[in-house]
């Protein structure tokens, strides 16, 4: 009898409305400067440090066909000589000063990163102006970076966690600029110059693409000053933002097999398209991703590891961008179980398509997204990164402060529709598998249309030769 009651006492607990959390970020204020820079200034006087992220517009989208990497070389190659410092004088500085300091490329933007002691910060803002402003990207150094990123892209592929999202990007998006792999190819990296490292950045770098978030232990006045007379002079990019155009969902099936004969698990990635990070649904689904799949006690890791034993771990990836991520499965299992293993995540899809997520997970999920959120926005690091991204895709910090009363708020009838609308009928559905071909690929051929790839052959050119399935693209559903 009092189990009985301990657990009606929890049910209704759990079904009470979850409260909010409070997040405090520190005031900001954004400054435009004539060129087209955003700086976004926000004072933490709390400890004695400063933190700052830079984004330039553009990124691997940008790469040219058949130079995949580029601006990933570009990006790393920032900090390996700048101004009159060599790359061995930046790395003196920064570890003199016990600082920090990052540069590189994603998908849609490059980025340089740091984090410093406030009586630096002359310093970190001359050291900043010169990264992005006079990078001298030395041969020696091009030459180094490019053949440790190559020998990367290759020792990447023994652990096909590591590279799995990027055959399946390539597979699922084909042409469109999100299925090419930020850090490229073994192929496409050979190929590359130190020219075309020369002709990306002076195409691509200016002062209309540059997002500036500072944050930390200074006064906001004097640190406008500083950044005011090192970048508002600092001329536009001679090219373009591209205009990525929205990708469409798939329509039908099809499977992507990439052998690796010494593997004995197989990894398997099972999606279509998502949602953008502006999408308006974006804390419905939140809710729902979590639930589905966003944690160790998720719906699809309950039935793959912790009911099934099928796996250590089974995720639900939903990537945003400026346009439309994927949304996906990811799981990995023994060769032999790759069909019990498949099968049962495809179950729980389909099961959280036509029954939905009941009320007991939804609150528990909301619980859990309130409980992890706050942590993410305590560190100078943290918040200078969280302006930077919310001015990126022209959101404001409102997205951090009321997000936790927007997942509270929501309702199990705004879950259901977006994961109607969202996730994706079994028979849309693109397959990629990473493992031992001879021993899976007469079992999954039964998802669908079926092409082949050695994990040994560079990823884009293997992709691009031969015969497309000819599936068909067809729009999103509502």
């Amino acid at each position: 009898m009092r189990r009985a009651i301990a657990s009606a006492a929890v049910a209704v607990s759990l079904l009470a409305p979850v409260p909010a959390s409070a997040i405090h970020l520190p005031p900001s204020r954004e400054v435009r400067f004539q060129n087209g820079a955003l700086v976004i200034l926000a004072e933490k006087h709390d400890v004695p440090l400063i933190a700052f992220h830079a984004l330039l517009r553009g990124g691997g989208v940008e790469d040219p066909i058949g130079k995949e990497g580029v601006a990933d070389l570009a990006g790393e190659l920032l900090r390996k000589g700048a101004g009159k410092r060599s790359a061995r004088d930046i790395a003196v500085l920064v570890d003199g000063l016990g600082a920090t300091l990052g540069t590189g490329a994603g998908l849609e933007a490059s980025y340089v990163y740091g984090e410093f002691m406030a009586r630096d910060q002359v310093v970190m803002v001359d050291l900043l102006a010169d990264i992005l402003r006079r990078p001298t990207f030395p041969a020696e150094e091009f030459d180094k970076v490019k053949a440790q990123s190559i020998d990367a892209v290759t020792a990447a592929k023994d652990d096909p966690r590591n590279v799995i999202e990027d055959y399946a990007t390539a597979f699922f998006y084909e042409k469109h600029p999100y299925g090419r792999p930020v850090d490229g190819d073994e192929a496409t990296l050979q190929g590359l110059s130190r020219q075309d490292v020369l002709d990306f950045y002076h195409a691509n770098f200016g002062g209309d693409r540059l997002i500036l978030s500072v944050v930390g232990d200074f006064s906001a006045p004097t640190m406008e000053a500083k950044l005011r007379a090192r970048f508002a002079d600092w001329g536009k990019a001679p090219s373009a933002v591209p205009a990525v155009t929205a990708p469409a969902r798939a329509s039908g099936r099809r499977v992507l097999l990439v052998d690796k004969p010494d593997a004995t698990q197989t990894y398997f990635w099972i999606g279509n398209l998502g949602v953008a990070r502006t999408d308006p649904d974006r804390v419905p689904l939140d809710v729902a991703n979590t639930a589905y799949g966003g944690r160790y006690t998720s719906i699809l890791n309950t039935a793959l590891r912790i009911k099934g034993g099928l796996t250590y771990g089974s995720r639900w990836l939903a990537p945003r961008h400026t346009q439309p991520g994927t949304v996906a499965i990811y799981s990995y299992t023994k060769t032999e179980t790759t069909l019990k293993a498949t099968d049962l995540a495809l179950e729980t899809l389909s099961q959280v398509c036509h029954e939905g997520i009941d009320s007991l997970t939804l609150v528990s999920a909301k619980t859990y997204i309130q409980g992890q959120f706050p942590p993410r926005l305590e560190t100078e690091d943290q918040i200078s990164g969280a302006f930077a991204d919310v001015a990126f895709h022209g959101l404001t910090r409102e997205e951090f402060e009321e997000y936790p009363s927007k997942v509270a708020a929501t309702r199990s009838e705004d879950v259901a529709r977006v994961i109607q609308r969202v996730y994706p009928p079994l028979g849309d559905l693109t397959f990629v598998f990473v493992g031992n071909a001879a021993k899976i690929r007469a079992a999954v051929k039964k998802y669908g249309p079926l092409k082949e790839v050695k994990i040994t052959e560079p990823l884009l050119s293997r992709l691009r030769s031969g015969a497309r399935d000819g599936r068909h693209r067809g729009g999103e559903r509502g």
